[in-house]
């Protein structure tokens, strides 16, 4: 919960102090992640970098240490890949978009590892006995997978959101042609803010489970 806490804490406090160089001011439906942290954009993209890194490394040592609590191989694969995915989120804060091919590699691999844990999720639910099923924490995780699937599928469509139909995560700064309302920085806001509402929600449940664990012992 706590590297959440500094994910989130790290984007409202760069979101309240966002001043861009050129002097426009941020907006969602127009202005991705990327450029948030891009320190040719903003003044205060190390704050919004710092929470990514070790909030996202904070997640990482969750998901470990609740490998050692399942022997459930989809209780397994479940933690295995939403480690991943937040590996792969704090990479995208220790390598902003300055560093572009390494950002963009991050970015990618952030909601494919993000899709694969929520498909593991589900069959975790499923397959496995689980004493806390949240309709929210189903609901959340099916929003998020839809926004996220999305994020990644959209461009095969060819339906012209981006230059080329190029896949959204290569499409991460502004431009001067761009819309003032561009899907792919709605998607992507909207599939992190998802995604990190329902990794609360499971750190909750998971902390649920253990306890009814220790009672029944």
């Amino acid at each position: 919960m706590l590297g959440i806490f500094g994910q989130v804490l790290g984007l409202v406090l760069s979101l309240l102090m966002f001043e861009r160089f050129d002097g426009e001011s941020f907006n969602f439906f127009s202005n991705t992640l990327s450029e948030l942290g891009s320190y040719g954009h903003s003044y205060y993209a190390v704050i919004v970098n710092g929470g990514l890194f070790f909030g996202g490394l904070c997640v990482v040592l969750f998901c470990l240490l609740s490998l050692q609590l399942h022997t459930s191989t989809w209780g397994y694969l479940f933690y295995a890949s939403l480690g991943l995915s937040y590996f792969a989120l704090a990479a995208t804060g220790l390598f902003p978009i300055n560093v572009y091919h390494l950002h963009v590699i991050a970015i990618k691999y952030f909601f494919i590892f993000s899709c694969s844990s929520l498909i593991f999720y589900g069959l975790y639910q499923l397959l496995a006995k689980q004493s806390h099923r949240s309709v929210l924490t189903l609901i959340s995780a099916a929003a998020a997978f839809l926004l996220m699937t999305s994020f990644l599928l959209l461009p095969l469509l060819e339906l012209g959101f981006t230059q080329g139909n190029s896949a959204f995560y290569n499409e991460m700064l502004a431009e001067s042609t761009r819309a003032e309302i561009w899907w792919p920085a709605i998607i992507q806001w909207g599939s992190l803010s998802t995604f990190l509402f329902w990794t609360c929600l499971v750190i909750k449940n998971s902390q649920l489970d253990s306890s009814s664990g220790e009672k029944a012992n």
